[in-house]
């Protein structure tokens, strides 16, 4: 993480036991909020686990940047538990995830599947998305294990493979590489690192020239495990 962290947790007032870091449901500046503490993070073979809190942030900071508005606030913070990430914590409606969405590929969830893309999401579990309550507004969380320079889409959204992005989209994808031109990048060589900045052009500069999901890869698993 680089600079002072952003906002501060009052107080944790409960856990989410299946996640697979520790994931706390805390109190910040009186609303409600996941905090995950970088000091609950298990070793992880691939991705350095103090980055996990800069890669959700700057997950939301693409999705902003982008216009697609799918991830719930995310910041940098310091709590009980020390350092970490927030995010904005979204009331799920029943069912929690949008599970007949994925089967048909639903075009509800293209921002997703092209966020995904360009952050070369490792992880996009079903459990991941949620519809949020009273309102049915579709969002997309744990973005931790994002930005790796080398190709790690796992995604349970391979029915969107082969088709091209819709045209309402494209827009998203002149407003992200005119960002990373104007601070952006260099914000993710910051945090991340150079090798992760470069990759994450290629990727938006790439999706700009061919807008088509990729095909599910034949020489690795292309599904996170467990995909829910």
């Amino acid at each position: 993480m680089t600079g002072p962290p952003a906002a501060l947790v009052d107080e944790v007032v409960g856990r989410f036991a299946g996640a697979s870091n520790l994931t706390l449901l805390a109190r910040s500046g009186g609303r409600l909020v996941v905090y995950k503490p970088t000091a609950g993070i298990r070793p992880l073979w691939d991705f350095d686990p103090v980055t996990l809190a800069a890669r959700e942030v700057l997950a939301f900071r693409v999705s902003e940047a982008m216009g697609l508005g799918v991830v719930p606030e995310t910041s940098f913070a310091d709590g009980p538990l020390g350092p970490g990430a927030v995010q904005r914590f979204i009331e799920q409606a029943a069912p929690s995830a949008p599970i007949d969405l994925i089967a048909t590929a639903d075009e509800s969830l293209w921002p997703v599947a092209l966020l995904d893309l360009v952050l070369n999401n490792a992880d996009r579990k079903a459990g991941h998305l949620l519809l949020e309550a009273g309102t049915g507004r579709l969002w997309a969380i744990d973005q931790g294990l994002t930005f790796h320079p080398e190709a790690k889409l796992r995604t349970v959204l391979w029915g969107f493979a082969g088709r091209r992005v819709p045209r309402a989209l494209l827009p998203s994808l002149d407003r992200l590489r005119a960002m990373l031109d104007s601070g952006l990048s260099e914000e993710v060589a910051s945090s991340l690192g150079e090798a992760e900045a470069a990759a994450l052009e290629g990727r938006a500069d790439a999706l700009w020239h061919r807008p088509v999901h990729p095909r599910p890869p034949p020489d690795r698993h292309p599904l996170p495990w467990p995909p829910y």
